[in-house]
């Protein structure tokens, strides 16, 4: 018997739930191809290389001072290197790679990854920070950014860095009514740090106190990755026809070499005798005119002695010519 009572039943509830769940997740899903879109756009634009909003690592200023340039016969270290060796004065020119807080395993990712080709020719600046473990670094090395990470969020700090300058300079713009302010900003150096004039004796000791505090008590275990590094490097130079030199970079005469340098070079020139790798050591030749401190040759007179003495002695490897 009907009484007119509507029934309760309504089929098409369940699927309006499940409509309501796919929109939602379907909103979701959206924004995070949305963001992985936008990560990979900014990625292809690559402003931490393109753009001189943003900070540039000594990587990208060698590119960027060598016409983006990634092939080519090179001098690697750390800032050592980039302080005592003048490529534009040099009679045997290589690309100048020295590096902030440059490593052996810094050269060996960049090899791995091919983010950079070397050809011909690849002299190794080692001095007494070169082959720390431990050593601290510049987080926006190309090589260090993992393949998962979203690029922004690799380089979150230099986004927020260059980001609250725009924003500055939008505000003075509106505020001032000034069109030009509004994309107005300050370019990022571009230049490697060099080193000019003498130190004074007691502003060395406070360093080597420094480096000895960090540092003094280290041994060869401390220097493990670097050690199988510069074994990889000559592995690497021997498959693809690179020759592979290396310098110990000079140490200023006036204050004792950190505790752990002869053991490291005696280990270091074990791993080189082992691949028939020449080693030139400057490590103990200059004298304290030469020297801005107690790793840096000045560019008055150091860096162009460094750079003629290096120049000989890789024309020294030439072949005789035939004439």
């Amino acid at each position: 018997m009907r009484t007119g009572r509507k029934s309760s039943f309504n089929p098409g509830r369940p699927f309006s739930k499940a409509a309501a769940r796919t929109r939602r997740y379907g909103f979701l899903i959206g924004l995070a191809v949305l963001f992985l879109l936008a990560d990979l756009a900014l990625a292809w634009w690559n402003p931490m290389e393109s753009s001189r909003r943003f900070y540039k690592n000594d990587f990208t200023k060698t590119l960027y001072h060598h016409s983006w340039a990634r092939t080519g016969s090179v001098f690697f270290g750390n800032s050592a290197v980039t302080g005592a060796y003048m490529e534009n004065k040099s009679s045997h020119p290589l690309t100048e790679m020295g590096l902030s807080y440059g490593r052996i395993t810094d050269l060996k990712a960049i090899l791995e990854k091919g983010l950079y080709q070397v050809k011909d020719e690849l002299v190794v600046g080692i001095d007494v920070h070169t082959m720390i473990d431990d050593m601290q670094t510049d987080p926006t090395y190309q090589w260090f950014k993992k393949p998962y990470q979203p690029y922004i969020y690799a380089y979150r700090d230099y986004f927020r860095d260059s980001g609250t300058e725009a924003v500055k300079s939008l505000y003075a713009g509106a505020v001032e009514l000034d069109a030009g302010k509004l994309l107005d900003y300050q370019p990022r150096w571009i230049d490697k740090e060099l080193y000019f004039g003498l130190k004074e004796k007691a502003w060395m000791a406070e360093r080597w106190d420094y480096y000895d505090k960090l540092w003094g008590h280290l041994t060869l275990p401390d220097f493990r990755e670097n050690l199988d590094a510069l074994a990889w490097v000559a592995d690497y130079a021997a498959e693809h026809g690179l020759a592979l030199r290396v310098i110990w970079m000079p140490w200023h005469k006036d204050f004792p070499k950190p505790p752990y340098v002869e053991p490291l070079k005696a280990e270091a020139n074990r791993i080189l005798a082992e691949h028939g790798t020449p080693v030139l050591d400057v490590m103990d030749r200059y004298s304290a005119e030469y020297f801005h401190d107690l790793v840096h040759l000045n560019r008055e007179v150091g860096a162009p002695l460094f750079t003629k003495e290096v120049d000989e002695w890789l024309r020294s490897f030439a072949k005789p010519s035939n004439s």
